[in-house]
């Protein structure tokens, strides 16, 4: 009876929802050549790489040159300086990794340190830290280099090339092609293999794997409040996958290439998925022109209120910007946030969690949601 007395004297009042989003991408700089990752290094810079060998900040200051290894790319295709990654403790250490094709096109993860000027990489200053053969195709060279909330370096890498997995590097636990890799940069000279990787003792197995069974895992990102890691797998002609590993997880995946292409068999001769993979959740098709998923990030910022929790991604070829969420059921589904006509090489995070998109043909951008915030009623008591 009292609760239903009470029910009596509850009244309408407004307050502010989330509602759909109206996405605009403002203009953060023009005139690069061409961009393919951003990211930070623990303040308000923006690092940029160009895929021909240059990584430039962009901040209030204007835009300027960090690093330049022009001579030692080579790039073009698929191929050129793809990525940078700054150690968790950069602000002491001065570190930063880098990732290459090299002039016989080898796969190269290199460090470098900050020079006397903040704003300027110590050019001489290269350590080797691991090379992977890459001579036989131009195509599927990875690239993306992220420290994990672990503090390890984590590595995706590209099939070695061709079409279908030629070399078979997304089944083989002897290569570093095809994969996730996690190697720790602090532990050895140069790095050390954690003990928590899930391949080391096995006979054959390469150590540093962390997961397998990747076609061209161009981007992953890892989620920073609660640390799952998004993989976006390029597909080979009639599916595009994005992949994700929980916090939880200890490692090990098998994410189904060349068995599988998304959540569909691919080699039927090579048993398909027995149970054994772990698939994508969320894949599209080839419609609207669609042919190359670039990953992005899981929305954690504090600017854009409807897109908190938003994994946002893109498709390379047709422009499209998507917005993912996760449903009661737990499934994962995609709606269109907005359709450009960029070519969407990366996305990445400033430190405050905000989303920018890299236009391959020259320009960064700042995705921000404008619609405001509509009124809803929400009965309270009075």
């Amino acid at each position: 009876m009292r609760l239903t007395a009470l029910a009596l004297f509850l009244f309408p009042i407004l307050t502010y929802a989330a509602d759909e989003p109206r996405i605009e991408l403002r203009v953060v700089a023009t005139g690069l050549d061409q961009p393919v990752a951003i990211t930070h290094a623990g303040d308000a810079r923006l690092f940029v790489t160009l895929q021909r060998g240059r990584i430039l900040i962009i901040d209030a200051a204007g835009t300027r040159e960090f690093l330049n290894i022009t001579p030692i790319v080579r790039s073009g295709g698929e191929r050129g300086l793809l990525s940078a990654a700054f150690h968790p403790r950069y602000a002491e250490n001065g570190f930063f990794y880098v990732y290459y094709t090299d002039a016989e096109g080898d796969i190269v993860i290199a460090r470098y340190r900050r020079g006397n000027d903040p704003d300027r990489a110590d050019p001489n200053s290269r350590t080797l830290i691991l090379e992977i053969p890459h001579r036989d195709f131009a195509n599927h060279n990875g690239g993306q280099l992220q420290f994990g909330p672990d503090g390890y370096l984590y590595i995706g890498t590209g099939d070695g090339g061709d079409a279908g997995d030629s070399l078979g590097s997304g089944q083989r636990l002897d290569t570093l092609l095809g994969k996730m890799l996690r190697i720790d940069v602090d532990g050895g000279a140069p790095y050390a293999v954690p003990s928590s990787n899930p391949f080391i003792g096995r006979a054959g197995a390469r150590p540093e794997i962390w997961a397998y069974g990747l076609r061209n895992p161009w981007r992953f990102s890892f989620d920073r409040i609660s640390g799952d890691l998004w993989i976006a797998d390029v597909g080979q002609g009639a599916f595009e996958e994005v992949d994700l590993q929980p916090a939880t997880s200890s490692g090990g995946e098998n994410y189904g290439w060349n068995r599988m292409e998304g959540a569909h068999c691919f080699s039927p001769a090579s048993g398909c998925n027995d149970g054994s993979l772990t698939l994508p959740v969320l894949e599209y098709g080839r419609e609207n022109n669609a042919c190359s998923v670039t990953g992005g990030y899981r929305y954690r910022g504090s600017r854009n209120t409807r897109l908190r929790g938003t994994y946002i991604f893109g498709d390379y070829c047709n422009g499209i910007i998507s917005g993912a969420t996760q449903q009661p059921d737990g499934t994962w589904t995609a709606r269109t946030l907005i359709d450009t006509t960029f070519f969407i090489s990366a996305f990445g995070e400033d430190f405050n969690g905000e989303i920018y998109v890299a236009e391959h043909r020259g320009a960064i951008y700042h995705l921000i949601d404008t619609a405001p915030l509509l009124p809803r009623r929400r009965a309270v008591r009075r």
